[in-house]
């Protein structure tokens, strides 16, 4: 990621949330960001009647190989997301197109010249951090570790899977921080 990005995710994650009126230990509703947002949510069962083969295959099939897409129409976009993914997954999948969005990302081609998926790492991994920093913002991951809450309970505050708040913990050095400031209290 690029010098500075990571302190400027978490400078837009908490204008979003000031701007949803939430607090850093709020939980944050990727749905209700992206209406405010006003970027459409579209779900992969709404399009079984126009598509069926397709939204079989990435429903049952292989419910893995499709999480979330952000589509574009001109200067509007829309998300569509695989609503057969637990609610914690979609949440995540939600808040990483929204990033796209939040952080003006430009719409690409599916594939390239070869027919293989088209993938920029740089805008995934931006997308990626800025959605964790919205979903558990660095308060919120230091928080989780001083109350000694255990994975699941900070998921299930959070409306997110175990993973991300694994994520968020690991990547904030919440731990580290924590243990350090209760050190220097105790000394």
């Amino acid at each position: 990621m690029r010098r500075g990005f990571k302190t400027e995710a978490n400078g837009i994650a908490i204008e979003v949330r000031a701007e949803l009126d939430l607090r850093a230990l709020d939980p944050l509703d990727p749905w209700r960001l992206a209406e405010h947002l006003e970027i459409p949510v579209i779900t992969l069962s709404s399009l079984e009647a126009d598509i069926p083969d397709a939204v079989h295959r990435l429903r049952a099939v292989e419910p893995d190989a499709f999480s979330a897409v952000t589509v574009f129409a001109g200067t509007k976009r829309a998300i569509v997301h695989n609503d057969r993914h637990s609610r914690g997954r979609q949440a995540s999948n939600l808040a990483h197109e929204v990033a796209h969005g939040l952080l003006h990302h430009p719409a690409t081609p599916a594939r390239d010249d070869r027919g293989c998926r088209y993938w920029n790492q740089d805008i995934e991994d931006e997308a990626s951090w800025l959605a964790g920093a919205l979903l558990i913002p660095e308060d919120a991951a230091l928080w989780i570790v001083r109350q000694g809450m255990s994975l699941e309970n900070a998921a299930d505050h959070f409306g997110v899977t175990k993973r991300m708040v694994t994520f968020r913990v690991n990547v904030t050095g919440a731990r580290i921080r924590v243990a350090r400031a209760r050190r220097s209290r105790s000394a």
